[in-house]
């Protein structure tokens, strides 16, 4: 079974929000600035996506781990 790229899409979305709100508490714990840690957050955001889209597109197109499901024969 293949994913359809808008499954990635939305895949990479959910993820990415919760990964980038970790990175805007990280940040702010670190830097004690949460106009920094916004910054910081928003740019991981769509450079993250991007990557994590071409990833999961990538590992779509390879065979290692997968099984092929075949549908049984019928006969009358």
């Amino acid at each position: 079974m293949v994913e359809k790229k808008y499954r990635s899409i939305a895949k990479a979305i959910s993820w990415r929000l919760t990964g980038t709100i970790d990175t805007i508490i990280v940040s702010f714990l670190i830097s004690g600035k949460i106009k920094v840690a916004l910054s910081i957050g928003f740019v991981e955001l769509f450079t993250k996506i991007t990557l994590y889209y071409f990833h999961e597109r990538l590992w779509n197109r390879i065979k290692f781990g997968r099984n092929k499901i075949t549908a049984p024969e019928y006969t009358i």
